[in-house]
């Protein structure tokens, strides 16, 4: 079989709704590289978001924050920061409006002064201590709370993007506020609430990177598969030969996609790999 290139999103895609990678797609992974294929993570997270659970499941490389990080081999072939005057601006305006963030950088998550506080109260609030599910929440997001970092400087100039969390404030007025400066995209990660969601570098997003990468790497549109769940997938699932959304994708992408699949708790990278022949 020909040499394939699979972009797979993480959040929600690869890792299911408690942080956990499955078993059956860990094994996918390794069968489809095995099998000469190449896989790279296609990622909202920033370097530092990406922890060594998964990293050591073995891939070719990431796309990481949103589109705006490339690392193939252990090299970095593309990286945009947000400019330092912007990242004012939004640390201003959201202290101002009380709105929790966090900024992501390659060498850290730097965290508003209640962010994680607010986070702990959205995952754990309401969960037993004693359940498997407290302990799967535990292992995987609240890995992800512990590595936030509270109190440095947050006018930085190594942001790559900026994750915030439910408020008061409309996704709409957040994205008037900074249609100039920023792409705003709309609830990225669920759990973080209705008016949640993330701002990156314009101009920034998955299928760009895509093809930047497979044109560094020489290989064409057609070896091309990709599997996602959320809006910030939508132009990859557009963009590639074969895209493919999970079962507990956001419905929008299911119309989109080529195909959909079980969700990530349905073996759902497994069975779709095997489908095509990846393993």
């Amino acid at each position: 079989m020909s040499k394939k290139v699979i972009f797979l999103d993480v959040d929600g895609t690869l890792v299911n709704d408690n942080g956990v990678v499955p078993e059956s797609a860990k094994d996918a992974v390794r069968q489809a590289r095995n099998n000469g294929h190449y896989v790279f993570l296609c990622t909202g997270r920033s370097k530092a978001e990406i922890y060594d659970e998964i990293m050591e499941i073995g891939f070719d490389g990431v796309i990481g924050a949103a589109g705006g990080y490339i690392e193939v081999n252990n090299e970095i072939i593309l990286h945009k920061k947000v400019n330092r005057e912007d990242v004012e601006h939004l640390v201003n305006y959201f202290d101002k409006n009380n709105i929790d963030f966090y900024l992501e950088s390659n060498g850290g998550l730097f965290a508003s002064k209640n962010c994680k506080k607010t986070l702990n109260k959205l995952v754990f609030e309401g969960v037993d201590k004693d359940s498997k599910l407290y302990k799967e929440l535990e292992k995987g997001i609240g890995q992800f709370i512990e590595a936030l970092i509270e109190g440095e400087d947050l006018i930085r100039d190594d942001i790559n993007k900026i994750s915030f969390l439910d408020s008061e404030t409309s996704i709409e007025t957040i994205r008037d506020e900074f249609k100039d400066k920023f792409n705003v995209i709309h609830c990225t990660v669920p759990m973080f609430g209705e008016n949640s969601g993330e701002l990156s570098v314009p101009g920034v997003h998955k299928a760009l990177a895509i093809e930047y990468l497979i044109e560094h790497l020489g290989l064409s549109k057609e070896t091309t598969f990709a599997y996602g769940d959320g809006i910030n997938d939508m132009e990859m699932l557009q963009y590639v030969n074969y895209g493919i959304a999970m079962g507990n994708a956001n419905e929008a992408l299911k119309e989109i996609a080529c195909d959909i699949t079980g969700t990530h708790d349905e073996d759902g990278i497994y069975n779709s790999f095997k489908k095509y022949r990846l393993i």
